[in-house]
């Protein structure tokens, strides 16, 4: 696989990511104010983990390795630490009744 399948393929899974995102922020809004502050930091970590990502994604795309591994076990160690999070933090927010 070329770099810039890789990456398109890394771009599609990050846009996945901040939807889920987005859902949660826009779930913890909703969220009495003792929710709120058991995911804050997490909400925070997820944040910089996205951020992260993102950078190393266009560091790819501009450098355009012939070796990459190194850069993917890298990005799927933090998408596997970006998975952990948002199920501990979801796993707070959702068992609210939200209503709507």
């Amino acid at each position: 696989m070329e770099v810039k399948d890789y990456c398109r393929n890394m771009e599609m899974e990050l846009t996945s990511w901040k939807s889920k995102l987005y859902d949660v922020i826009r779930k913890m809004d909703s969220a009495p104010t003792g929710a709120k502050e058991k995911v804050y930091e997490d909400i925070n970590g997820l944040h910089i983990l996205m951020t992260e990502l993102e950078d190393r994604l266009d560091s790819l795309r501009t450098s355009c390795p012939t070796e990459w591994s190194p850069e993917d076990k890298e990005i799927r160690v933090k998408l596997d630490d970006l998975e952990s999070r948002y199920k501990e933090t979801s796993k707070v927010l959702f068992d609210y009744d939200f209503g709507g």
